[in-house]
């Protein structure tokens, strides 16, 4: 399975990644350790994301089809940078062959 990165700057990243991992939990598998700094997202067509607290950054991993890569990256980055508008997060997906994913912004009340 294809494999993306994205590396978001954050003074918050735990809060962030429970955040995202409580939100998502309402309709998709999810997992956070406060402790570890560690969670997981599971789709149900077999997308899977990891969830990494580390200092000053959100580090979001995920692994799914080529088909569902740019639509899983979306998800996450989306919900994301929704709950850190206030901290104008932005999140920049990398594929692990070195090519660029999508990005998601903030855009307001577009």
């Amino acid at each position: 399975m294809p494999r993306s990165l994205a590396h978001v700057t954050t003074d918050r990243p735990g809060r962030y990644a429970k955040q995202l991992a409580s939100h998502l939990g309402r309709r998709l598998a999810t997992a956070w350790d406060d402790e570890s700094g560690v969670g997981s997202v599971e789709f149900p067509d077999g997308a899977k994301a990891e969830l990494r607290a580390e200092p000053g950054v959100l580090v979001m991993a995920v692994d799914a089809s080529a088909e569902r890569l740019d639509g899983v990256e979306d998800v996450l980055g989306r919900h994301l940078v929704r709950f850190g508008a206030k901290d104008e997060l932005v999140a920049a997906w990398r594929r692990e062959d070195g090519t660029e994913g999508t990005t998601q912004r903030f855009a307001g009340d577009e």
